[in-house]
């Protein structure tokens, strides 16, 4: 679970579905190269945090939580991050959608 600051900030929300999924639920590239961007995005100035979770069909969803529009611009614009997108576009993902929501309320239970 990430810690998030008090509302406002932001919310990028990618839903996907992975290419191939019933013939290789496990792919160590994808999986290095998910990591690989997790641990790239939490060195920008405004990140808060980040969730995952992939169904058994391969749908998945990642949430990124942000400060600003300006540390998700920056993070959009990150060479390597321009190059996993390209990968996912060419190789990972059947379709995907990106949301970027603005978090104005945030309750819940720990």
């Amino acid at each position: 679970m990430t810690t998030t600051p008090e509302p406002p900030y932001f919310a990028v929300i990618f839903t996907n579905r992975r290419a191939g999924w019933g013939d290789r639920p496990t792919d160590k590239a994808y999986d290095a190269a998910a990591a690989r961007m997790a641990e790239l995005a939490a060195t920008i100035p405004g990140h808060l945090g980040i969730e995952s979770t992939r169904s058994s069909d391969g749908t998945g969803i990642t949430v990124s939580y942000w400060a600003d529009e300006a540390a998700i611009e920056q993070w959009r614009r990150h060479p390597d991050h321009l190059d996993a997108q390209a990968q996912g576009r060419r190789e990972w993902y059947e379709w995907y959608e990106v949301r970027v929501a603005r978090v104005e309320r945030a309750y819940g239970r720990s």
